[in-house]
């Protein structure tokens, strides 16, 4: 399972516990249920309510505070201790430390304090502790899951807090969000709270494009408190599943030079030698028609990323191109493997392939079939008979290519 973060007006620690609640009605009783029995301050309510801003329509994440207690800041050691001291699985009580451990190492560094000495004043209100808490039982119920992210919007301005007006990312939410890809969509105002910050540095998500295919299953919309003009203030949660599919998904490189002032017959030479490394799996050349309207020859070599640098090595050392350009794709491969049937006398080679239907098909090596008698119409004769013997064990061929 895959989930997707599209902070569309940012991301915050209410936003993302409203969207996976919106992705996941069914978890709602759970939450309020494990939250109730945590007995946080005895008082405390959680509550997901239905919301729209008559654009989107999706879920508001409250906590709500009796009125008598008044905002209470909390040193992190006291916090820690609420929250292992609580009647949450001890696997949902290490991510809420995490979680909070993450803010306070970003805080002390910050203000130059050791971590045991912070003490959190927006981030340590009961309604903080509580999104964070109710932040990572949500992620324990989605676990296994890997994550993913779009860009994050920077923001503008400043911020009130306890130590006066900041700068928006607010100090601790940049060191969070170091190595993080931002961007500046020109609205003002904190787009990436504390809390937020915290949650996303916990999960760690990819920001690269994932080119698997998956199915979407559902989507979930977290609203924030603030408003911003023309965009709605909502962190989108996009789940994935796998989509099964038969044969074997292989990340690849795909390699393309051109060379036009190196004779045939040494370009040839090389490109055996190319077809040779580790981790080259074919290479093709076509004739192209280059600069000053020269002939040229184009060359792609399909390769393993993991020996990429190696080969793109050996590309400049065996031709006379000047440079190589790659990228990253996706092939799907179906399973196969190679037998040995007897023909008349000489054993031929077939590779045997499950195609998606369930068939399989058969295709004789040609260098078994070169020495046929009678030319062309024997080596046919020859293949017809060996591409139409099924697999010795049976007709059938694991995803590993062996034959079952």
């Amino acid at each position: 399972m895959r989930y997707h973060l599209d902070p569309v007006g940012g991301v915050a620690g209410d936003m993302f516990a409203a969207a996976m609640l919106d992705c996941h009605p069914e978890w709602q009783s759970g939450l309020g249920r494990a939250f109730t029995a945590a007995g946080f301050d005895g008082e405390l309510q959680i509550a997901a309510q239905t919301y729209s801003d008559s654009i989107l329509t999706g879920h508001r994440f409250e906590v709500r505070v009796p009125q008598h207690r008044v905002p209470h800041h909390h040193a992190w050691r006291d916090i820690r201790a609420l929250i292992q001291t609580s009647a949450l699985s001890e696997s949902v009580r290490e991510r809420a430390v995490s979680i909070f451990s993450l803010l306070a190492e970003a805080e002390a560094k910050v203000h130059g304090k050791p971590v045991a000495d912070i003490t959190f004043h927006e981030v340590g209100e009961w309604d903080s502790i509580a999104d964070v808490v109710c932040a990572a039982w949500l992620i324990e119920q989605a676990s296994p899951a890997s994550w993913t992210s779009a860009a994050l919007p920077a923001g503008r301005g400043r911020v009130a807090s306890a130590h006066g007006r900041l700068p928006v990312p607010a100090p601790a939410v940049s060191v969070l969000l170091r190595g993080f890809p931002l961007f500046d969509d020109g609205l003002i105002g904190e787009r990436i709270t504390p809390t937020g910050a915290a949650i996303l540095r916990y999960l760690d998500p990819s920001f690269a494009p994932v080119t698997t295919p998956m199915r979407l299953e559902a989507e979930g919309y977290g609203f924030g408190t603030r408003s911003f003009e023309g965009i709605s203030n909502v962190l989108r949660v996009l789940r994935f599943e796998p989509v099964t599919m038969t044969g074997t998904q292989q990340s690849l490189a795909v390699c393309q030079f051109e060379v036009d002032d190196q004779s045939p017959e040494d370009l040839s030479v090389g490109l055996d030698k190319l077809r040779e490394l580790e981790g080259v799996l074919d290479v093709v050349q076509s004739m192209v028609q280059g600069k000053k309207g020269r002939l040229a020859i184009q060359v792609q070599l399909l390769a393993e990323h993991e020996q990429l640098d190696a080969i793109i090595d050996r590309c400049l050392i065996e031709t006379t191109t000047l440079g190589v350009r790659w990228q990253l794709t996706d092939r799907r491969v179906v399973s196969r493997t190679m037998e040995g049937h007897d023909v008349m006398g000489k054993t031929v080679r077939v590779k045997h392939a499950r195609r998606p239907d369930g068939q399989v098909t058969g295709k004789a090596e040609m260098d078994d079939l070169a020495d046929a008698p009678d030319g062309h119409a024997g080596r046919q004769k020859r293949r017809r008979e060996a591409e139409t013997k099924p697999p010795s064990a049976c007709a059938d061929v694991d995803n590993e290519g062996v034959i079952k």
